[in-house]
C-alpha cells in the first residue's frame, strides 16, 4: 500500500475512501432474515457515496502518531457510521426535509421514514460497537476513551445539541456568537473528534502538547468546514452539492453568510484554515497532507 503522505491530497483522499468503504462493507455485511431490510438501509446510508473527510482525518492523524492502519480504519468506519446516522435523521421530514443526499434519494425516500429512523438508530449504536470491540485496540482504556469522546462530540453537548439550537433558531436573527456556538456543536464537534481520535488511538494523553495541537487543528478545521458549507449553500447548485441548495435561506436560518456576507465569510474561512495550518507547525513536513486538507476544506465545491 502506498504511503498517503507521499501522495497528492486528491489521490490520498481517493485511496482512503476506498479503504474506508471496504472497512464499512466488512463491518456491515448483508444478512438474511427479517432484519435484512434494516441492514440494506444502513448500507445504503453508509456506502452511498461521500468524501469520507472525517474518516480520512482519523487515518492521517493515526498515521502521524504511528497507530495501526487496521485499527485506524475501524475508528474511521465508526465515525462514518455516526456521520451517516446524522445525515439520515437530518433529511427526515421532521428535520430538514430533504429528498436528496449525495445526488441520490435520501434514505427515507429510498426506503420509508420508519426504516430511515431505525437505520439511523442502528448506525449510531454500531459506531460505538466498533470502537469497543477488542479489534480496535488491545488497550481497553483507549477503547473506552474513544467511545467517551465520540459520545461527547455527538450528544447533547455536541452534534445533537447543536441541531436543537439550529431548529430553535429558524426564522430568528441569531447573533454571530450563537451561530459560532451552534456550528461548533452541530458540525465542528464531530470533525474535532475525528482529528483527536487518531491521537487517542495512538495512546497520547489529553495533556500531551502534540494531542492538544491536533485538537486546535480539528477545532479550526470544523469551523472552516461549516463556513465553507454556508458559502456553498448560497453559491452552488443542487447538482454540485448533491443535496438541495439554498435550504438555510428557505428556512430563514442565520449563518455565516447572512451575518458576514459572502466575501466576509470567505475571509473567515481562509483565516480559520490558516490558523489550523499553524497548529501543525511542530510536526514539520510529516503534516503536509493535513495542511493541504485545511486548504481543501475551504476550496471544495461540494
Amino acid at each position: 500500500m502506498t504511503d498517503s503522505h507521499a501522495l497528492p491530497l486528491k489521490d490520498a483522499l481517493r485511496q482512503a475512501c476506498r479503504e474506508i468503504e471496504a472497512s464499512i462493507d466488512a463491518l456491515l455485511p448483508p444478512v438474511p432474515g427479517d432484519e435484512s431490510l434494516l441492514i440494506d438501509a444502513m448500507r445504503y446510508a453508509a456506502l452511498n457515496g461521500g468524501k469520507r473527510l472525517r474518516g480520512f482525518l482519523v487515518l492521517e492523524i493515526a498515521a502521524l502518531f504511528g497507530a495501526s492502519r487496521e485499527a485506524a480504519l475501524r475508528v474511521a468506519a465508526s465515525v462514518e457510521f455516526l456521520h451517516a446516522y446524522s445525515l439520515v435523521h437530518d433529511d427526515l421530514p421532521a428535520m430538514d426535509d430533504d429528498d436528496l443526499r449525495r445526488g441520490q434519494p435520501s434514505t427515507h425516500k429510498k426506503f420509508n421514514e420508519a426504516f430511515a429512523i431505525l437505520a439511523g438508530d442502528a448506525l449510531q449504536t454500531s459506531a460505538f460497537e466498533v470502537l469497543l470491540e477488542d479489534a480496535t485496540s488491545a488497550d481497553p482504556a483507549i477503547r473506552a476513551e474513544l467511545a467517551l469522546a465520540l459520545a461527547r462530540a455527538s450528544g447533547s453537548a455536541g452534534m445533537v445539541g447543536g441541531q436543537v439550537i439550529d431548529i430553535r433558531g429558524e426564522g430568528k436573527a441569531l447573533p454571530l456568537e450563537k451561530v459560532k456556538r451552534l456550528h461548533a456543536m452541530k458540525t465542528g464537534a464531530l470533525i474535532r473528534y475525528a482529528a483527536e481520535a487518531g491521537a487517542i488511538l495512538a495512546g497520547l494523553k489529553a495533556d500531551d502538547p502534540h494531542r492538544q495541537a491536533i485538537v486546535r487543528y480539528g477545532t479550526d478545521l470544523g469551523t472552516a468546514f461549516q463556513v465553507a458549507d454556508d458559502i456553498l449553500d448560497t453559491t452552488a447548485s443542487t447538482e454540485e452539492l448533491g443535496k438541495t441548495a439554498g435550504k438555510d435561506e428557505d428556512a430563514c436560518k442565520s449563518n455565516y453568510v447572512s451575518l458576514l456576507g459572502i466575501e466576509g465569510a470567505r475571509r473567515e474561512a481562509l483565516r480559520l484554515s490558516e490558523q489550523a495550518r499553524q497548529s501543525l507547525s511542530s510536526f514539520g513536513p510529516r503534516a503536509d497532507t493535513l495542511r493541504a486538507l485545511a486548504d481543501y476544506f475551504v476550496e471544495r465545491r461540494n
